[in-house]
């Protein structure tokens, strides 16, 4: 005990502190996936993965590209002659033809009704960096954002951990569909402002993780009126903006900027990225896009501790500057979002589950309040345990997203093939008990472990790690 005592007392506050938000039932489903991973022959009984926001579905088109543009690679017989330039760039702007491809593409997702300077693009290692270098340049230790809820849980790591800002929720309710109104950012600002809380923005994401929305115009513009308002900075998150597959479309704070007499563009700030929209995650590619001079200048600096490979700056160059292919894959991919989320929705229905509507993003947001033995975030979690522990589906809670009222999950849709998404509904019905109209025999079982505590349930607790272990995959690196 000693010896770990002064092993803490060697090591920082940021390192030793428990900010980085992995002690959460949202990590913990992430966990006992890892120990028990679903696999159709391997492991037919193991956990699905249905917490990690994933877009597998159009590998296939961005593979075809690769196969027949090998000059896009500096690793082929074809592109190898451009690697000793691209193995020495070590510009902190980055090559110029990324933030040319880049910005088109950011215009091409919204429809080309609005452009982007490419001298405006800050890079960064994927959302998570992205996030974390625009609050190190707008915040101080101990500053607040205000963020509706439901939202993104490890925002808290992204966001907070390192930089030590904080979060205030904005609460949002079912009641009209978890839409931000005027009056509950006035209420959270208010009450920050009453706690002596430095109020230094408001954080959206758009489309919404976990919700799945996209939010419309008459909002856009009551949220850039509340922040002109208050003169706090708007940071937008909108990595999921090409993940819109069906109408309404995709309205971009840059579009309602346009619209708006005297916007203070200098407080407005996108964050981007291409792990989403693309499937991209492993590539590590986040984007900052700021129209303020003094963020991109200091951003900039910034950006060094976390600048995307000069090799994947030229593979992505050339791949988004293919217009033929870019909109062939928007298309496709929008697609294909829609018919799994059609799929797996109806396939819900069918044993009287609803879902939030919604029309973008990897995900949807699941109601099972009728399933809850207690109204409450504990018997939200009771149920959770049995989800993820008998029925074998990592599906995660909307307590780990702040939402205000329990009986809620996310539910990914996108990281999967159809035989396993088919086989996560086969479970689902046999849980509900109305695939056949007959409760199978496995019903009886999982309707009593409903009635599971918190005290008596340590099986699970004991089949993953705590969320203090050391993990050699640890959700913190991977968590959408």
């Amino acid at each position: 005990m000693a010896l770990g005592n002064n092993s803490h007392q060697l090591l920082s506050k940021i390192a030793t502190n428990d900010k980085h938000g992995e002690n959460s039932p949202y990590f913990d489903g992430w966990k006992a996936y890892d120990s028990n991973p679903f696999h159709p022959t391997k492991n037919p009984q193991g956990v699905i993965q249905m917490g990690l926001a994933e877009n597998q579905l159009c590998f296939d088109l961005i593979q075809e590209w690769i196969r027949n543009n090998p000059k896009a690679s500096i690793c082929t017989a074809e592109g190898v002659n451009q690697f000793k330039y691209i193995a020495n760039f070590q510009d902190y702007h980055g090559l110029p033809e990324f933030r040319n491809a880049v910005a088109n593409f950011m215009s091409k997702v919204r429809g080309g009704r609005v452009r982007f300077d490419p001298d405006r693009i800050l890079m960064s290692g994927g959302a998570t960096g992205a996030n974390e270098l625009i609050m190190f340049c707008l915040a101080d230790p101990g500053d607040a954002f205000l963020v509706p809820s439901p939202y993104y849980p490890a925002f808290v790591r992204d966001l907070c951990w390192r930089t030590r800002t904080q979060l205030i929720p904005v609460e949002c309710h079912s009641s009209n569909n978890f839409k931000i109104t005027r009056e509950a950012l006035e209420e959270a600002y208010e009450k920050a402002k009453e706690g002596n809380i430095n109020v230094k923005g408001l954080i959206i994401t758009n489309p919404s993780n976990p919700l799945g929305t996209t939010l419309d115009r008459e909002t856009l513009k009551s949220i850039v009126g509340f922040i002109n308002e208050k003169n706090i900075h708007l940071v937008c998150d909108e990595i999921y903006a090409a993940t819109v597959f069906r109408a309404p479309s995709f309205v971009s704070v840059s579009e309602v900027m346009q619209d708006i007499e005297h916007c203070k563009k200098d407080l407005i700030h996108i964050i981007y990225s291409l792990s989403k929209d693309l499937g991209l995650p492993g590539f590590r590619v986040g984007i900052v896009y700021s129209y303020n001079d003094e963020v991109v200048n200091s951003g900039r600096k910034m950006s060094s501790f976390g600048l995307v490979s000069s090799q994947t700056q030229y593979f992505l160059a050339a791949l988004l500057s293919d217009d033929e292919f870019v909109e062939r894959f928007l298309a496709e991919s929008a697609r294909r979002l829609a018919a799994r989320h059609s799929h797996f929705t109806k396939g819900l229905e069918k044993v009287n589950i609803t879902c939030l509507p919604s029309n973008a993003g990897l995900f949807f947001w699941m109601n099972l309040r009728g399933l809850l033995k207690e109204k409450t975030f504990e018997g939200e979690m009771m149920l959770w345990r049995v989800i993820i522990n008998e029925v074998k589906l990592n599906v995660s809670p909307g307590s780990a997203f702040n939402c205000s009222e329990p009986g809620w999950y996310r539910v990914c849709f996108a990281n999967m093939d159809d035989e396993t998404v088919d086989v996560a509904l086969m479970r689902i019905r046999a849980f509900v008990g109305k695939e056949t109209g007959k409760p199978p025999k496995e019903l009886k079982r999982w309707k009593s472990n409903l009635r599971l505590s918190f005290s008596n349930s340590r099986r699970f607790d004991e089949n993953v790690m705590s969320p203090h272990s050391p993990m050699p995959h640890s959700p913190l690196v991977r968590a959408t």
